[in-house]
């Protein structure tokens, strides 16, 4: 690995991250025990889970693999000291540092999580609707049968209902089939045979746009094209096998199957496909040479790949996140297929109720004969529902739709803002913890990212307050732990020591004189800039993360 060197060539400070992460560890290990030696492997994984990472996240393997191993070997209830919590989490602490202290794209993901539920069991409640009989495989599911699942893009992950159960994805494969075709031969390869206006028409009509193309990739017409673009040369195997691939790492290598009997079904039933893919080729549709009874036998294998609603919210989260699939962290997609695919799920992929589903719900979305509707809501989350839909009660309780005003629409919630009450509440807490000594609530405030550093109105800092209390041990921990600066002024002018000195605290006067005297001697906090390491990009935010980090060791 390169590591960045400062202006007299050695590692630049901000690097030498063996000591940052052992503190992280550690500060990490007393705010979920609250200041315990020992933590039960089931209250941390009831911790983990509510900032919506999973057991069976790909990032958490090694982690994972650690519990186990002490969950075999323990007698009863399996305890975690802090030595085996660092072996557990060592090499996945950024991870869990950023999931404990909440800077997911969803912080507070519990209570989204009810929300979603609480959306749920409304669309529960709908009798509308019926299961798709053209197909005879699809006339054999329960309409009652009833999944929502969702990805964020950092890996977030909630799912209620029956979200195991596989179900082919028929049309939703449409937008998937395209972008990697896009990403395989570029879009203007691809748009030599397939355009980009919504029809405005059923999605198995047999028609073309003015220069005999078929109007978009969404349409039957359209996806029977791309299917002849992918792999062109390679046999019928080779090409399922290059899709399935592709498809399984969109979805983290979770559940991708392929029905047989979907696929006969379609075959046998399929006249008007035959008859779109006699007319395609009638129109000479397909490029020079392609064989169109193969190219339609690969649509149908397409349309009977299976999926469940936990797997098809990774794919639909993996187009969300600009073709990086958020669970392993792979690039599947260009950042220009991915674009391209969601502006034609926007426009075309509801069909001819598409400028309804722009209108009202304003999110790229894909739907199926299946059941399925794929939905994404671009660099936050993906969803897969299956059965009835929820679209408009999900865009009219948050404020997801792409034309909503992030500032001024107070009637939506934004699950992805932290509010100014909770930035002030955190002073308060700061405060309070200072004032009561209690170094458990100091350190879980200090894993939080929060700057130990934040006054009060009389410009009185968390030392301050430690030090007037008396407090020993919050005043090493603020100052051996977190490198507060212990010059820091009130409004009347006095410094902590002199707050120590007033109230005749003569252990905490010790403690800060020994500080006072290190501090003065070390790289002061305001010294810190990009200049202290030229070679590095770091931005703006980055370089706060960066100084946090070496606070808390």
């Amino acid at each position: 690995m390169l590591v960045p060197l400062n202006s007299i060539g050695s590692p630049c400070p901000f690097l030498q991250s063996n000591k940052v992460v052992a503190g992280l560890e550690d500060l990490l290990f007393y705010t979920i025990t609250q200041g315990e030696q020992k933590i039960s492997v089931a209250r941390f994984l009831a911790a983990l889970k509510s900032t919506g990472l999973l057991t069976s996240d790909p990032r958490l393997r090694d982690c994972m693999r650690q519990i186990h191993q002490a969950l075999q070997e323990s007698v009863g209830t399996a305890m975690m000291d802090q030595e085996l919590f660092r072996k557990c989490v060592g090499s996945n602490i950024v991870l869990l540092t950023q999931a404990f202290q909440r800077k997911f794209i969803i912080p507070d993901f519990e209570a989204f999580s009810s929300l979603i539920n609480h959306l749920y069991y409304n669309a529960q409640a709908q009798q509308g609707g019926k299961v798709a009989n053209y197909i005879p495989q699809l006339a054999k599911f329960s309409p009652d049968l009833w999944g929502v699942s969702l990805c964020t893009v950092d890996g977030q992950r909630h799912a209620i209902g029956d979200t195991n159960m596989p179900f082919c994805l028929q049309s939703c494969v449409k937008p998937l089939e395209y972008a990697l075709a896009v990403h395989e031969t570029g879009t203007e390869h691809v748009h030599r045979y397939v355009g980009k206006e919504p029809s405005g028409l059923k999605f198995n009509k047999l028609s073309l746009d003015e220069e005999d193309k078929p109007h978009n990739p969404m349409v039957n017409a359209g996806a029977i094209v791309i299917s002849s673009l992918l792999k062109p040369g390679s046999n019928k195997a080779e090409k399922f096998d290059f899709m399935m691939d592709y498809l399984q790492r969109m979805a983290g290598r979770e559940y991708v199957g392929f029905s047989n009997a979907t696929f006969q079904s379609e075959k046998e039933t399929g006249d008007r496909n035959y008859a779109i893919g006699y007319y395609l080729k009638e129109k000479k549709c397909f490029p020079r040479g392609v064989d169109m009874m193969a190219a339609l036998d690969f649509y149908f294998q397409l349309c009977s790949i299976e999926v469940t609603c936990e797997s098809g919210s990774v794919m639909a989260a993996t187009l969300a996140n600009g073709g990086i699939c958020p669970i392993t962290g792979e690039r599947v997609l260009s950042a220009e297929a991915v674009r391209n695919t969601l502006s034609l799920m926007h426009s075309c992929g509801m069909y001819d109720f598409s400028g309804q589903f722009a209108f009202h719900v304003g999110l790229p979305a894909k739907s199926g004969v299946s059941g399925a509707v794929l939905l994404v809501v671009p660099n936050i989350m993906g969803v897969m529902c299956w059965s009835p839909a929820l679209d408009r009660e999900l865009v009219s309780l948050f404020n997801f739709h792409n034309y909503d005003n992030l500032r001024h629409f107070a009637k939506k919630l934004d699950p992805r803002r932290q509010t100014g009450h909770e930035r002030n509440k955190s002073v308060v807490d700061l405060m309070f913890a200072a004032y009561s000594g209690d170094v458990s609530a100091l350190r879980r405030i200090a894993l939080s990212a929060i700057n130990m550093e934040l006054t009060d109105y009389d410009t009185r800092t968390a030392l301050h307050v430690a030090s007037a209390e008396g407090h020993l041990d919050a005043v090493k921990f603020l100052t051996h732990t977190c490198k507060v600066n212990p010059n820091a002024k009130d409004r009347w002018g006095n410094t902590p020591l002199d707050d120590a000195m007033q109230f005749g605290n003569t252990a905490v006067v010790k403690v800060l004189q020994e500080y006072q005297s290190i501090y003065t001697h070390t790289l002061m906090p305001e010294e810190l800039s990009t200049d202290t390491c030229p070679n590095s990009a770091m931005d703006a935010e980055e370089l706060q993360s960066m100084e946090t980090l070496e606070s808390l060791v």
